[in-house]
């Protein structure tokens, strides 16, 4: 039997079960989240050897457990401690560090008026969010957590003192899987240190990668200091305007058409779940008009997730079964209910 706090999951009244799945997710997300923020150093190499001696246990499986034990988790809870033994993996530093946007772009140590070039790290065994969030078909929704058993550098730009961008591994693997699909004339919306940008215009079959920013410092950070050390310059032009004015007036004209488009305006689901259903809805009324770029959109399986939570009371009540609760808390049938959201109306149809 399956359990999270007297909560038995396995139980056959499909709402309660699907209920208790949710409350499951949000107990390991808030710990996890809370780990990271306030301790992500704790588990160290001594740790680790302290903890096991002999080095009996998978480095993994024993990081995931200390992981649970600090954040509070009951060590009998093995619903919950699932959860992190499936979201912790060590990661290969020198991997990442042999990125070829990493190893081309060099950032100087220099500081434009607010803005300030710099670099940050994590340290040997430090724990970070690696990707986006993996769904199973049940709704169980497992964070992704790394670290590297070595000190780890990756490049950012502060503004004011403050993180603005920057080039970390959670951006790296969330953003391949749009990177592997891109090709033929591409828009992106949204600068950030040009990290799309750069590895979008890397590939062979990609024509064109045209930039919508609205923020002119961004423009000018990029267009003066990275830009420049693109192999493929020539193939990236960089457009000042606001990306949902700029979607108004997209046409499926073939001088202006563009074969995909990604979206990237947010830091994480706190800030992007109404920009992305904006974005939607304004992608929906483009394929009424006839155009046929393929929408793109970073870290949505966490923008979904946030959306289903949001959903997740008005589907339960309104389904028949099981089988067509899950259904409609899918990811594509999610995004497809996004694009008829109204939030100036605050309308989510039924």
């Amino acid at each position: 039997m399956e359990s999270y706090m007297g909560i038995d999951t396995n139980k056959k009244d499909w709402k309660y079960r699907l209920g208790a799945i949710r409350e499951c997710n949000n107990t390991a997300a808030w710990a996890m989240a809370e780990f990271i923020d306030e301790t992500p150093a704790a588990i160290t190499g001594a740790l680790l050897k302290e903890a096991d001696p002999e080095g009996e246990l998978p480095e993994e499986a024993l990081y995931a457990a200390l992981m649970a034990g600090i954040s509070g988790i009951d060590g009998d809870d093995r619903e919950l401690s699932d959860y992190f033994s499936r979201a912790v993996k060590c990661l290969d530093a020198a991997e990442y560090a042999s990125n070829q946007y990493l190893t081309t772009i060099n950032f100087p140590n220099a500081t434009l008026g607010n803005w300030k070039f710099t670099h940050y790290h994590y340290r040997p065994y430090e724990a970070f969010i690696r990707d986006d969030i993996q769904v199973n078909e049940d709704t169980r929704e497992i964070p992704q957590v790394g670290y590297f058993r070595e000190r780890f550098t990756y490049p950012a730009v502060e503004q004011n003192g403050r993180e603005w961008m920057a080039v970390k591994p959670s951006e790296i693997a969330s953003m391949q899987p749009v990177i592997d699909v891109v090709s033929g004339n591409v828009l992106t919306f949204g600068l950030g240190l040009g990290y799309f940008t750069f590895m979008a215009s890397e590939k062979q079959d990609v024509l064109h990668v045209d930039v919508v920013e609205r923020d002119e410092d961004a423009i000018r950070l990029f267009t003066e200091h990275i830009l420049p050390q693109f192999p493929n310059k020539h193939k990236v032009r960089v457009m000042k305007s606001d990306a949902y004015d700029f979607m108004t007036r997209m046409t499926g004209d073939s001088q202006d058409a563009y074969d995909y488009a990604f979206m990237d305006l947010w830091h994480d689901t706190a800030d992007g779940l109404e920009l992305y259903l904006k974005a939607k809805k304004s992608e929906a009324k483009l394929k009424r008009q006839g155009i046929g770029t393929t929408f793109l959109y970073w870290v949505e399986r966490s923008l979904l997730s946030a959306w289903r939570w949001t959903r997740f009371d008005d589907i339960i009540a309104t389904s028949q079964n099981e089988e067509e609760a899950l259904t409609k808390l899918t990811d594509s049938a999610l995004a497809k209910l996004a694009e008829t959201y109204s939030s100036s109306a605050g309308i989510f149809p039924a």
